[in-house]
């Protein structure tokens, strides 16, 4: 019989590169699952990792793998100082996302850097991670996977949507799940506020004091993914080929380019939410905290808008990462067709053993 309390880490690093988030949670199964988040921090990426991790498209398959290596290495690292200053005992294991590398399932291709046997070794704890690749295999996009999390552990709301690199949503539809990437958000904007000298627009400060651009605006909105039905998923390489060219050719002063794709992620976050009458929505992830950004998606729609505790907030990703590698240590179903397209259900990860 399958045990109903878990203590796990969840670890999580995102396409925004903010850094790697790991938290200690305790899960519990009574009927619904529960859960209890002890610790969480993020762990900043200094210059060289983000170097690094910023080029990744551009390296060959070798260099891929030393790196690879490399950051199996490092992850270690970050995730043994957070156990060994937290004090945290009897880990059931811990559930890795690693970072992605790799995003192409068109392809048949997903590859996630950090997610090396080694792991479990260096760590001396039984590792459960690798959960895309199995998906892509079965013919799914690898992505979303959050949103079992989402219908497990936050089922009182009618969307989960996550403002990371990417606008991310969940919600059911006809009894199934259903989830998909809406747009990029952090992943531009941090990109151009960093060319002017900050790391991101704090507030949305920059954004609001600037013009939209109509011409450029409506250019945005006109991008064939948008068009897409779902099961979709957005890369770093959709926005290299398709956003940052389309930028740039405007010649654009940054606070001008800021306001204009915040109002484009608003519109296109509004149109998804907006297909369902007076709807409760759950956001999380660091675009919570662009006031900007929310004040202008509330004038786009007029649900009831859900933000949480900072610790979900920010760390709601890594607790859903720790929530899939338990349910794969009880070999249930982790991974949605529904969502990712995949050709069945099923569990998804690779366990590890020191």
């Amino acid at each position: 019989m399958a045990k109903n309390k878990y203590s796990v880490i969840g670890v999580m690093s995102g396409t925004s590169l903010d850094g790697i988030d790991v938290v200690h949670t305790h899960f519990e199964l009574d009927d619904v699952w529960f859960f209890k988040i002890s610790h969480s921090e993020t762990m900043a990426y200094d210059q060289k990792w983000i170097r690094t991790l910023k080029d990744l498209v551009s390296n060959s398959l070798e260099e891929l793998q030393q790196i690879d290596t490399d950051y199996t290495n490092y992850l270690s690292g970050i995730i043994k100082d957070f156990i060994d200053k937290n004090n945290i005992k009897d880990i059931d294991a811990i559930c890795s996302h690693g970072h992605t590398a790799l995003h192409q399932p068109d392809k048949g291709i997903t590859y996630q850097i950090g997610n090396k046997p080694t792991l479990a070794k260096l760590l001396s704890e039984k590792v459960v991670c690798d959960f895309r690749v199995q998906d892509v295999a079965f013919g799914g996009q690898g992505a979303p996977l959050v949103p079992i999390g989402d219908a497990l552990l936050f089922s009182e709301y009618d969307f989960c949507l996550n403002l990371g690199g990417f606008a991310n949503i969940s919600t059911d539809l006809n009894d199934n799940r259903i989830a998909y990437d809406i747009c990029p958000v952090n992943i531009v904007l941090n990109h151009y506020t960093k060319l002017i000298g900050f790391d991101y627009d704090d507030g949305g400060k920059i954004a609001a004091t600037g013009d939209v651009n109509k011409d450029l605006l409506d250019r945005l909105n006109n991008l064939a993914f948008y068009k897409e039905d779902y099961p979709k998923s957005l890369g770093l390489e959709w926005v290299h080929k398709n956003v940052f060219p389309l930028i740039d050719s405007f010649q654009l002063e940054t606070k001008d380019i800021l306001k204009t794709f915040v109002n484009h992620s608003a519109i296109q976050i509004a149109k998804e939410i907006n297909k369902k009458k007076h709807a409760a929505v759950l956001i999380t992830g660091g675009g919570v905290y662009n006031k900007y950004l929310i004040d202008t998606l509330k004038q786009y729609s007029q649900h009831k808008i859900i933000i949480p505790s900072n610790t979900v907030i920010e760390f709601k990703e890594a607790l859903i990462f720790g929530f899939l590698g338990v349910l794969k240590l009880r070999n249930e179903i982790n991974c949605l067709k529904s969502t990712t397209g995949a050709s069945k259900n099923h569990s998804s990860g690779k366990i590890y053993l020191p």
